[in-house]
């Protein structure tokens, strides 16, 4: 340590002529125990301390003493540079030191002590920052055990503080005992391999001499965790480079590979069989020396690393070996060139068979042009500006275009005129590439165009040639098919029809219902979100029904629940289902919902007016997420069903009152049906008569019979209950009615009254359905005396097909 670095920065200096006082004061506001003595030449004289200034003041000498006369004036001397020790200075004794001579500040013993006391806390500092940029745990003991050194990474390793173990005793504040067992036993390798936060360790351990004597150890972990990694991916890469040698030997191409300065690395079997140039011939030279030399006649790995891109080429070995090469550069992460990759394939075979080809090509223009001209198919050449250059035949026939409107004209201006709708050649020459469209000339003749660009050595489009196929008669043909196609799609639509109206299910024969079941056959083909609405009773359920048994949702489960018939506060867990345990009540194992029981098929909500505003929130967001969460659950759940919703109220004027959302309506309302009432719809009532007359004469084992008169009243009636208020008054009439014909006495006086007021008189019937009435009694009365459709149809004298068609119309059982 050098004599300026020990000098205590707040010393004082005193002045010849300075009183005891003065220098009592000076020390005493400083906190110093003595001051050099300087003369107005600021050389040293002496040394005042407060040890002198004591005795003095004790002896009795005035404060206003000159200080020179107590000063003490032998003094150890010392160079600003100077070196020292420890025990530089001795006991009460002071040092003063000097820089050219002249008095720069004054050490004694404390300083000293201060100073070196600050070096050893500086030198540890630096020990445990040195320690901790040591990537390795490290921790070291005395020989009591106590922890002296415990670096940043010993710490991360074992997950313990060094402030928690620093000093203490290392067996009490480390419960590892690997640890504990590597500090103490013997060391083996490799059985003492240790594994701490899922990193492997290798221990080494020292014990730490002074004086030939043990005074603590040193346990180092050297983390080997990449090193294993390493090894591993080196076995890896060793397998991978094992399978990428056998692949490259049994390349039937042949593979060239140089390093980024054209130098050759390697070349495969491959090479050797294409090109006749062994492995001896090429590894370790240059690739422009082998093309100046004549081994090659050019190389694609020049042209590589010249351009910086792939390069595709032919070349001659000098065996006499033509080979087409594809060169690839290969880049570091920098951008450098590293390697290059170049494919060979041999078209020597490839090269005859073109000079051949030359040979035969070179035939006289005459038979050329007899082969161009006899082609059925036409033939239309331009230059590589789209001027036209010739045509054939065939394209005259086919297009009823001349050679005179084209040849010498460019196609650009023959589209701006209208000769062709539009140009393949101009599309080929757009895109530089072949183009096929189809286009229409001024005659009206189709035409399948197939455009092809040709090019020169220099890649420039010198020529297009326009393959033309005619397909006037296709596009007719294409035409009729897609009529022929709508056609099969409308028989479909009304065989599905035919086959709901001849069902138990679905009885009408009203213009309105079959317009609505073909709607709904149409849209049960797809999968979107219905909403029926219609008045109680028209047979919204029954519309569901249709939808579910002609969807692809047929084979799914059709569940229906009525949200009007379910207390609201049990509507929620029927329908999203509940977890166990969810209320007071639940099923200890939870409940399933209606919307998981309706997956893969359909989900009928009728009455949705009834819908709670807390449960159409919930509803609203199982339609957008497609996805539900039940009671007392905290997991969402997947549902696939579709949706159907009924409602026989206005869902519009609900929304104004603010008793249904606006953004359910939207959701819901995807295809709405709306069914009409059975008022609207007075063809279908005589027919929905005989239908439930027939089913509950064969339920309850009767023959009733309607009088005519009871057609003509039931269908002036209002119906306000619709289809099942019809329904209902049929089996009231088939049980109750004593004689086997019903007649008008028989129905309820409401239904007399309401369409005794509504008639004014006998009023007269429209045609049609006097007609139908007619039929309809003629076909009771001619099958209860005859048995068979075929007796029934002689005496009516009609086919018997009539017979059976009318009978299905009327609901007549024969």
């Amino acid at each position: 340590m050098k004599a300026f670095e020990v000098i205590n920065p707040d010393g004082v200096f005193l002045y010849v002529g300075q009183t005891v006082r003065d220098a009592s004061e000076m020390l005493m506001k400083r906190g110093v125990n003595a001051a050099p003595v300087l003369n107005l030449a600021n050389e040293c004289m002496g040394i005042v301390s407060k040890d002198l200034l004591l005795d003095a003041l004790l002896a009795g000498i005035s404060g206003d003493t000159e200080i020179e006369q107590i000063m003490q004036d032998e003094y150890t001397n010392l160079h600003y540079e100077e070196g020292i020790l420890i025990d530089s200075i001795k006991p009460l004794e002071f040092a003063v030191v000097k820089k050219d001579g002249i008095a720069v500040g004054i050490i004694d013993n404390s300083d000293l002590l201060r100073a070196f006391a600050w070096q050893e806390e500086e030198e540890k500092a630096g020990l445990k920052a040195t320690i901790d940029a040591v990537y390795t745990p490290i921790i070291a003991i005395d020989n009591d055990g106590r922890v002296k050194i415990f670096n940043k990474w010993m710490s991360r390793a074992i997950g313990l503080e060094d402030k928690a173990v620093m000093y203490a005793i290392v067996h009490e504040v480390i419960d590892n005992p690997k640890i504990i067992s590597l500090l103490y036993e013997e060391i083996t390798f490799p059985d003492n391999k240790i594994t701490l936060n899922g990193r492997s360790y290798i221990p080494f351990r020292k014990d730490v001499l002074k004086d030939h004597e043990r005074i603590g150890r040193v346990l180092v972990l050297r983390d080997i965790s990449e090193v294993e990694l390493l090894v591993r991916e080196s076995e890896y890469t060793k397998r991978l480079n094992s399978e990428l040698e056998a692949i490259i030997e049994s390349s039937f191409d042949g593979l060239y590979v140089t390093d980024g300065q054209a130098n050759t690395l390697r070349l495969n079997k491959g090479f050797e069989r294409v090109m006749g140039i062994t492995h001896e011939q090429c590894v370790g030279r240059n690739m422009a020396d082998l093309v100046r030399e004549g081994v090659f006649s050019r190389s694609g790995t020049l042209a590589a690393l010249e351009t910086g891109a792939r390069a595709s080429l032919t070349l001659t070995a000098s065996t006499g070996k033509e080979a087409l090469v594809t060169s690839n550069p290969i880049y570091d992460e920098e951008g450098n060139i590293i390697l290059v990759v170049t494919n060979v394939r041999d078209i020597t075979e490839l090269n005859e068979l073109q000079r051949k080809l030359e040979h035969v090509e070179g035939l006289r223009e005459r038979e050329m042009e007899a082969v161009i001209e006899s082609m059925f198919d036409g033939l239309y050449v331009t230059d590589g500006q789209a001027n036209t250059l010739r045509l054939n035949k065939g394209f005259e026939r086919i297009m009823g275009i001349t050679h005179e409107q084209c040849v010498g004209r460019n196609m650009a201006d023959l589209v701006r005129e209208g000769v062709f709708s539009r140009s393949g050649t101009l599309a080929a020459l757009e895109k530089g590439e072949q183009a096929t469209l189809t286009l229409t000339a001024s005659t009206g003749k189709e035409a399948l165009v197939t455009s092809n660009p040709i090019y020169d050595d220099e890649g420039d489009v010198i020529m297009v040639v326009t393959n033309v196929r005619d397909i006037t008669e296709l596009n007719e043909l294409q035409r009729t098919l897609e009529r022929v196609a709508g056609l099969q799609e409308l028989y479909k639509t009304e065989l599905q029809q035919m086959k709901l109206e001849n069902s138990r299910n679905l009885v009408m024969t009203s213009v309105k219902m079959k317009e609505l079941v073909n709607m709904v056959i149409r849209v049960a083909a797809v999968d979107s979100t219905v909403l029926i609405q219609g008045e109680s009773g028209v047979g919204k359920d029954l519309i569901a029904e249709i939808i579910h048994s002609n969807s692809n949702r047929k084979e799914g489960p059709f569940i229906r629940v009525n949200c009007g018939a379910i207390p609201e506060n049990l509507l929620e867990s029927e329908l999203f289902g509940y977890e166990a345990g969810a209320f007071t009540g639940a099923s200890k194992t939870g409940k399933v919902g209606l919307f998981e029981l309706a997956r893969g098929g359909v989900l009928f909500l009728d009455e949705i007016g009834e819908l709670p505003l807390n449960l159409q929130v919930k509803l609203l967001r199982a339609l957008q997420d497609r996805e539900i969460s039940r009671v007392g659950g905290v997991h969402p759940i997947k549902v696939d069903s579709r949706i159907i919703a009924g409602t026989n109220r206005d869902l519009l004027e609900m929304i104004e009152k603010g008793q249904f959302r606006l953004d359910l309506f939207y959701r819901l309302n995807v295809i709405p049906i709306n069914v009409p009432p059975l008022r609207e719809r007075q063809e279908d009532i005589p027919v929905l008569m005989n239908y439930f007359l027939n089913v509950f004469n064969q339920k309850y084992q009767m023959k009733k019979r309607l009088d005519n008169s009871v057609y003509n009243c039931l269908v002036e009636y209002g119906w306000p209950g619709n289809v099942r208020e019809l329904e209902n008054l049929m089996e009231r009439l088939v049980v109750t009615s004593i004689n086997n014909i019903i007649s008008i006495k028989d129905l309820p006086a409401n239904i007399k009254t309401s369409t005794a007021a509504a008639r004014v008189g006998e009023r007269l019937l429209p045609l049609k359905q006097a007609v139908e009435n007619t039929e309809r009694e003629l076909l009771e009365t001619a099958f209860t005396r005859y048995r068979t459709s075929y007796q029934v149809a002689r005496v009516l004298q009609v086919n018997q097909s009539t017979i059976v068609r009318k009978a299905q119309k009327y609901g007549i059982k024969h």
